[in-house]
């Protein structure tokens, strides 16, 4: 009898800890009334982006597959075959500034530059590098524009140094030197951004870094094959501030920002282009 006894306590014990370690969480407790519910801890990128130079070329990777981003590719052989086909007599090369062109500023393109067979080969988030790898893969290939305008460089000033971005920029222009000699280039200044211009009170970093990339590249404006233009201020009011008016989100244009784009280059394109 006390063997059975014995085995039956010993039995439970063991069991003990499985029926523990089983057993259900407790439920929360209820929230209170009026109390703020705590955020959901953020997910981790699947696929960290890698650091990338603004004056190296490289292609635009996509965090949620580790992979070249899919939309960038797809415009980009879209380019491509554009450049292919020989017509274009003047390219527009940039971020989601240029490709809007397509957008907002639809209208004054076709009536501004149609005269051109104009290629506009803009593509949203781009950056120095993204930029130089297209034109060393294909999107200078099969076109003799006769010129070329650039506008590049704002979505790097979050990560980048002035003198980086203006690295960047110097790469595509001679990148664009090299495969088409005979082209113009038209180099804008990075257009402003952020509604306030910098003051002691409230400084505005991504200008401060913009006015430094500009007086940088100013200087590869050579009066022969390169020519600087700084068309910002048309954009600004007397007190140096950005309208929704003209910037919408103090970043991107609205027509009657393009327009003011169109009617500040109209000229020496036409210049450049005899």
């Amino acid at each position: 009898m006390k063997k059975l006894s014995s085995l039956l306590i010993l039995s439970a014990f063991l069991a003990a800890p499985l029926a523990y370690t089983q057993a259900p969480a407790a439920p929360a407790a209820p929230a209170k009334p009026g109390a703020a519910a705590t955020p959901a801890a953020p997910t981790a990128t699947p696929f960290p982006l890698p650091v990338q130079a603004p004056d190296v070329a490289a292609p635009k990777m996509d965090a949620k597959t580790g992979k070249e981003q899919e939309g960038f590719m797809k415009a980009h052989a879209g380019f491509v075959a554009t450049a292919k086909k020989g017509e274009a007599q003047l390219v527009f090369l940039g971020d989601s500034i240029t490709a809007g062109w397509g957008g907002n500023g639809k209208e004054v393109w076709a009536k501004s530059f149609d005269q051109w067979k104009p290629a506009n080969f803009g593509i949203g988030g781009d950056r120095t590098q993204h930029v130089l790898w297209r034109i060393q893969n294909g999107e200078l290939d099969g076109i003799k524009p006769k010129a070329a305008v650039i506008m590049i460089g704002t979505n790097n000033t979050g990560g980048d140094t002035a003198e980086g971005i203006a690295k960047g920029v110097t790469k595509i222009v001679e990148t664009i030197r090299k495969k088409q000699p005979a082209t113009k280039i038209l180099l804008l200044a990075v257009f402003p951004r952020g509604e306030k211009p910098t003051t002691p009170e409230k400084p505005n970093p991504g200008r401060d870094k913009i006015k430094q990339v500009n007086a940088i590249i100013a200087k590869l404006d050579d009066k022969k094959n390169v020519f600087f233009l700084d068309i910002g201020e048309k954009f600004l009011s007397p007190d140096g501030s950005l309208t929704k008016e003209i910037m919408p989100d103090f970043l991107h244009l609205s027509p009657a920002g393009y327009q003011i784009w169109a009617d500040a280059i109209t000229p020496k394109l036409t210049e450049l282009t005899k």
